[in-house]
C-alpha cells in the first residue's frame, strides 16, 4: 500500500510521544513493504533546537519519504496551517491510505474524506484537554476531534478511557491499539555520571515534556519535603510552554539536589533510564504515556498518578498516589525510597512490559485496519 502521515512535528525527534508513534509505526510498515511519506513540520523544533538544522535536511529516513511542510511557529495556529498544507500536498500524491494522528490535524480529515481518499485517525490523547491551549485553539481541538468521529474510515485510540468517551460523546466505535516499545539498551554511568553527578540507584527520574499537565512541579514540591541524599532528575524539553518552565528552573533553584538535564535523546536518554532508582509520572492528563512504557522496558521502579491511562498502563507492576495531590506523592515517595521491595522486580516488570505492549502488533493491527478501510470504500462505490 501507499500510506501518508499527516499530524506530527517531523521525524526523527522525540519531541512528543506522536512523534515516536509516527516513527516506530512507519519504519516497520517499510519494512513490511509498503511505501510511506510522513509530512514534517518545517518549523523550528521547540524542545531540541540542535535538532533543526539536520531534520529540515532529510528527504528519507529508514525507507520513510519525508516531505517537508513550512508552518508558522505561532502555537495556536502550527496545528491548522501545517494539517491544511499537508493535506493538500497528500491528496495529490495517489495515496490509498492518509493517516492522521492527533485532534488538531484531524480537523482537514474531511477534505480527503470529500474526495473520496481513505482516512484513518489516531488520537493520541483529548488535547483539548491540555493547559497550553487557548480558548481559541481548544475549539479547534474539539471541532477536529469531532471531525474524526464522524468521517474517519476508522478511529484508533491508545486507552480504553478515550475509548468509552468517543462512545458516550459520539456513539463512535473506536479501535483500541495502544502503543509499543522498543528493546531497551542498558548502559552504565558515563555522560550522567560526568555531566551531572549522577549515580546508579542514587536519583529520581522524570522524563518527557516540561508542560503543565505533567505535574512536574507537584513532584518538586513533594520531593523538597523528603529528607534524602538522592537527586531529583527532571529531563526534557518544554513544548510551547515557556513559563511553566521557567517556574520549573524556579523551584530546581531552590534545592540544590534537582537536577534539569535539558531535552534528552540517544545514549543520555538510555543511561537515564538504565541507572534511575525510581521513574516519576504525576501527569494531571495523559493519552499512552510513552515514557512511562519506556520506563518500565528497562524494569523500573515507577510512581505515577492515579489517572485511568496510567493505571490502565502498569495495572499493578506500579504505584499510585492521587492526581494532583502533593501530600499523597510526598507519602508514597517517602514509601517508595524507603522500600523498594515495595515493587515488582525488574526481570517481572520487564517482562511484564514486552508481553503486553509490541510494535510490530501495533502495526500488524494497524495494517488490518488500512485494508479494511480500503475494501469498504471499494464495497462502496460498487454499490
Amino acid at each position: 500500500m501507499k500510506i501518508a502521515m499527516i499530524g506530527h512535528k517531523r521525524i526523527p525527534s522525540r519531541e512528543g510521544g506522536v512523534e515516536i508513534v509516527v516513527e516506530e509505526l512507519a519504519s516497520r510498515l517499510v519494512q513490511m513493504g509498503h511505501s510511506v511519506t510522513v509530512y514534517n513540520r518545517k518549523g523550528r523544533n521547540v524542545a531540541d533546537k540542535n535538532a533543526d538544522l539536520e531534520a529540515h535536511k532529510l528527504k528519507k529516513y529508514k525507507g520513510i519519504r519525508i516531505v517537508h511542510v513550512p508552518t508558522p511557529d505561532n502555537k495556536a495556529l502550527n496545528a491548522i496551517v501545517y494539517s491544511f498544507i499537508a493535506t493538500i500536498m497528500a491528496v495529490f500524491g495517489n495515496y490509498d491510505v492518509i493517516h492522521y494522528h492527533a485532534e488538531g490535524p484531524c480537523l482537514m480529515l474531511i477534505i480527503p474524506h470529500i474526495l473520496g481518499i481513505r482516512t484513518i485517525a489516531t488520537i493520541h490523547g483529548l488535547d483539548w484537554q491540555r493547559a497550553k491551549w487557548g480558548g481559541f485553539a481548544t475549539k479547534i481541538l474539539k471541532l477536529g476531534e469531532k471531525i474524526a468521529a464522524k468521517y474517519a474510515d476508522e478511529v484508533i485510540v491508545l486507552s480504553r478511557n478515550v475509548q468509552q468517551y468517543f462512545k458516550d460523546t459520539y456513539n463512535r466505535e473506536t479501535i483500541y491499539i495502544p502503543n509499543g516499545v522498543t528493546r531497551t539498551e542498558f548502559r552504565d554511568p558515563d555522560i550522567i555520571a560526568n555531566k551531572f553527578g549522577l549515580e546508579k540507584d542514587k536519583y529520581i527520574l522524570y522524563l518527557g515534556r516540561i508542560v503543565p499537565e505533567k505535574g512536574i512541579t507537584y513532584l518538586m514540591e513533594a520531593f523538597s519535603r523528603i529528607d534524602t541524599d538522592m537527586k531529583l532528575v527532571i529531563a526534557g524539553g518544554r513544548s510551547h510552554t515557556g513559563d511553566y518552565e521557567n517556574e520549573v528552573k524556579r523551584l530546581a533553584k531552590k534545592d540544590k539536589r534537582i537536577v534539569l538535564t535539558g531535552f534528552v535523546q540517544g545514549h543520555l536518554f538510555s543511561e537515564l533510564y538504565s541507572n534511575t532508582y525510581l521513574y516519576v509520572l504525576p501527569s494531571d492528563i495523559e493519552g499512552m504515556p510513552i515514557s512511562l512504557l519506556e520506563a518500565m522496558s528497562f524494569g523500573r521502579r515507577c510512581l505515577v498518578s492515579d489517572i485511568p491511562e496510567n493505571k490502565e498502563a502498569c495495572k499493578e507492576y506500579a504505584m499510585y498516589f492521587e492526581k494532583s495531590n502533593v501530600d499523597d506523592l510526598e507519602k508514597k515517595l517517602r514509601a517508595a525510597i524507603s522500600d523498594p521491595e515495595l515493587f515488582y522486580t525488574d526481570y517481572e516488570i520487564m517482562n511484564y512490559c514486552y508481553n503486553r505492549f509490541n510494535w510490530n502488533e501495533v502495526t500488524s493491527a494497524s495494517v488490518i485496519l488500512y485494508i479494511d478501510a480500503i475494501i469498504n470504500v471499494e464495497r462502496i462505490d460498487k454499490v
